[in-house]
């Protein structure tokens, strides 16, 4: 079968093959972990998949989307990681580091564990770091309802988390 020249599907599967080693090699490279690689190779070739026209779709051009979307998903983690010292508070008042790992983990698990509002409103406060009126531009809502969301939101956090340790 001979390729045209002018089908779009065409050359983004011609890329794709070309691309695929290096793009996923670049990642694994900086990550270390096989299934974050896996997953940035995925939303970097899903945004040319997306369909930015305007630019010359090449390995390189790849490898910097690919670079933002590692820079995207480090800043992920740096707010999770933000979220965890926030909830379990200073590290230097455990005894034992193993009570650090196990709290954040189940900070987590609560934090998934909630009502979609109260986790966003949550997120965007703590996590992201958003003020309260920056929260409700997002959430669309008043500055008073988001403050009530937030304290809605902490006090389940809280009934939650402490159900958890004791349970």
């Amino acid at each position: 079968m001979t390729a045209v020249p002018d089908r779009p599907d065409v050359t983004l599967l011609s890329l794709y093959d070309r691309a695929l080693p290096q793009v996923y090699g670049y990642l694994m490279g900086r990550c270390g972990d096989q299934a974050v690689a896996e997953d940035l190779t995925s939303e970097t070739f899903l945004v040319v998949a997306a369909g930015r026209q305007d630019v010359p779709l090449t390995v390189g051009w790849l490898i910097g989307v690919a670079r933002h979307k590692l820079a995207d998903h480090w800043r992920w983690q740096a707010r999770q990681e933000r979220l965890f010292q926030a909830i379990e508070g200073s590290a230097a008042e455990v005894d034992d580091p193993w009570d650090v790992e196990l709290n954040r983990w189940l900070a987590h698990e609560v934090l998934n564990r909630l009502a979609s509002q109260h986790r966003a409103a949550l997120t965007l406060r703590y996590v992201d770091g958003l003020s309260v009126p920056e929260a409700a531009t997002i959430l669309e809502r008043s500055v008073a309802a988001t403050e009530a969301l937030l304290v809605r939101a902490r006090r389940e956090f809280r009934h939650v988390y402490e159900g958890s340790i004791d349970a």
